[in-house]
């Protein structure tokens, strides 16, 4: 029976995954994405995604919530000044995870984790280039005056 055993032991230690996830959530923080195992990936959502609500409010004491939590102090500059602007109006879900396929070494199953508000190509945010229709085709008449003038030209 697993009764209370949620979190994903990633076949580690818990200081080696306390210390692995931090690694992972600030080169995250500072690269706005990066390729990782999927497993590593969903326990990386569910490690930041507290950290990054934390980050919304800027006070002393969220950011010594966080840096016993990431021990960089970069990665947290990085996070109170610009991820936390970006993020300020979402109500959750900061990051998403996109499956690639498998590693070709060992089979594992590999996945892209990125912070949601950094990719401009998913965000409904992003500007279309605006089409234009194609109006209806030419009359005749409108041909036989173009193909005139074309061989007009040529001929002089």
């Amino acid at each position: 029976m697993r009764h209370g055993n949620k979190i994903n032991n990633l076949g580690r230690k818990s200081a080696h995954r306390k210390a692995m996830l931090a690694n992972m959530a600030c080169s995250l923080i500072e690269h706005k994405r990066i390729n990782t195992t999927l497993a590593k990936a969903k326990a990386l959502k569910i490690f930041v995604e507290p950290l990054i609500t934390k980050s919304k409010e800027d006070s002393t004491h969220n950011r010594r919530v966080v840096f016993s939590k990431l021990h960089n102090k970069y990665a947290i500059t990085e996070l109170f000044k610009e991820v936390s602007v970006k993020v300020a109006d979402r109500p959750g879900g900061y990051t998403r995870i996109i499956k690639l396929g498998n590693r070709l070494g060992d089979n594992a199953e590999m996945a892209l984790i990125e912070l949601v508000d950094y990719n401009t190509t998913y965000s409904p945010k992003a500007t279309k280039k605006k089409t234009t229709r194609r109006s209806r085709a030419k009359k005749a008449e409108d041909i036989k005056q173009e193909s005139t003038t074309v061989t007009e030209t040529t001929e002089e």
